[in-house]
């Protein structure tokens, strides 16, 4: 079956569900920010409930007890705070600011406020409704992720990466700025700070967002009397095993699941993390941080490879690049790394939210690949998480499968850059303008539209007034 044959059976199963009067509603401003609302009040209650009760959830209760002991690592069982960077530090520090009980709420209210600034970023607060449809599908992907977007650092850094590459090339300080900050509180967001570096211009303006951000979390450190412990963050994760979600442990969790050379699965309580130990585990676990490196070089390498060879071949979209790039780099991060937390599947989003409300026919397959890793991410962790850790060979496959979606999606972005290097129009340019009339049909006619036009006449993504649409004189 072919791509767009694919996509229109999609299309037909979805118009079967749902009544054209209910896509029309959710494709206006008030459909959309009401959809977002209802599904951030369904966390918000719960974390209320929960904070009612003196509860926390998943891993804030590992924030809570070392925001209770001001960070100090020598009084905690258990992993220590400085496994994180030190601005992540910061908002554990807020959410305890009223002690214990309303730890959660306030964790889950600081998310909800970063995903209202991060979707209305992207939609332009309702007036681009074309990046609507964009909007949804990230709402659609955080409610299947559930917990993993909520009760986790992953889901507060997100939400402003997404903001970032909402701004993009055009203001490379300022994306730079707010990348940097982001780093500094989950590790991920180097990989788009890699990408940003490699396809601007004005590099200059991305190191010195970068040397100043960085210049403000060691002020921050001396201050904690924690300069020492501030790159623990890094150094803690060489002795880690195999983590039992991670891509490359798949072999070693069939080989414990089906009883072969010793295998075994067990939890490393000192990081609060499930492995998996075999035959050649140890040396696999010491390849994979040369290897995350190499990925993350050659992938950057094609990204400007891209760039300087697109131009020699009519034109290169900075835009383009950026977010095929960034979602290259990403996927490298969690393809060539021994930790495979589910909430690492998080850091796939922002770049293909902003891709879709950009253009969305050429990123509807990794945003249907998206809503597949969701899924069977969640049927992972948290529902049957225990099944899986204790050598359940379906739940085996379905983490097979969602490891196998991932190393595809890799493939797949590594390719869009090789085609925008080979062969630029071949991905229709993200920063053309069109008229705000032409936008409104657009959007009123929905993404299936983008499908028909691109069969005859000029592809949906030749028009662009959303997130970036100014971008970087080239």
């Amino acid at each position: 079956m072919s791509t767009d044959k694919f996509f229109a059976a999609l299309s037909r199963t979805r118009d079967a569900l749902l009544p054209a009067k209910t896509q029309n509603w959710l494709k206006t401003p008030r459909g959309m920010w009401l959809v977002f609302a209802g599904v951030h009040l369904v966390f918000l209650v719960l974390a209320g409930v929960l904070s009612l009760r003196g509860e926390a959830f998943s891993d804030t209760f590992i924030y809570r007890i070392w925001a209770s002991v001001d960070f100090d690592g020598d009084r905690v069982l258990g992993p220590s705070p400085w496994v994180y960077p030190i601005l992540a530090l910061v908002p554990m520090s807020v959410a305890y600011i009223f002690g214990p009980a309303p730890f959660l709420f306030l964790w889950v209210l600081m998310i909800a406020g970063l995903n209202t600034l991060a979707v209305g970023k992207l939609t332009s607060w309702g007036r681009n409704t074309k990046a609507i449809p964009a909007a949804l599908w990230w709402i659609t992907f955080t409610t299947l992720l559930a917990w993993l977007g909520f009760a986790r650092v992953d889901g507060l850094t997100a939400p402003v990466v997404l903001i970032a590459l909402s701004l993009g090339v055009a203001s490379p300080f300022l994306t730079s700025f707010i990348l940097s900050v982001a780093t500094w509180t989950k590790v991920w967001p180097a990989a788009v700070v890699l990408a940003l570096f490699t396809v601007v211009k004005k590099r200059v303006q991305v190191v010195l967002a970068g040397v100043l951000v960085t210049a403000f979390v060691v002020a921050l450190a001396l201050s904690m009397n924690a300069l020492p412990l501030l790159l623990n963050f890094l150094l803690e994760q060489g002795d880690r095993g195999m983590q039992l979600e991670a891509t490359f442990t798949t072999p070693w969790l069939w080989m414990s699941v089906l009883g072969i050379g010793g295998a075994r699965m067990y939890m490393n309580r000192d990081i609060n993390s499930m492995q998996v130990d075999g035959p050649g585990s140890e040396f696999m676990s010491f390849l994979m941080q040369p290897l995350l490196i190499a990925a993350a070089l050659l992938v950057a390498a094609l990204i400007f490879w891209a760039l300087h060879t697109g131009k020699r071949n009519g034109g290169a979209d900075r835009t383009a690049l950026l977010l095929f790039g960034s979602l290259a780099l990403v996927t490298a991060f969690v393809v060539f790394n021994k930790v495979g937390s589910p909430q690492f599947m998080v850091w796939l989003a922002p770049a293909v939210a902003v891709g879709l409300a950009h253009q969305w026919k050429a990123w509807r397959v990794p945003a249907t690949m998206l809503i597949g890793v969701a899924v069977l991410t969640f049927l992972v962790y948290p529902l049957f998480y225990d099944a899986l850790s204790h050598n359940n060979p379906l739940m085996a496959g379905v983490l097979t499968a969602r490891n196998a979606l991932l190393v595809i999606l890799f493939v797949w972005s590594v390719r869009q850059l090789v085609i925008m290097g080979r062969n630029p129009q071949a991905i229709p340019r993200h920063d053309a303008v069109t008229s705000p009339a032409a936008t409104e049909a657009t959007a009123l006619a929905g993404p299936d539209t983008a499908a028909a036009v691109d069969s005859g006449a000029a592809p949906d993504s030749a028009a662009h007034t959303g997130p970036a649409a100014v971008t970087e004189e080239s």
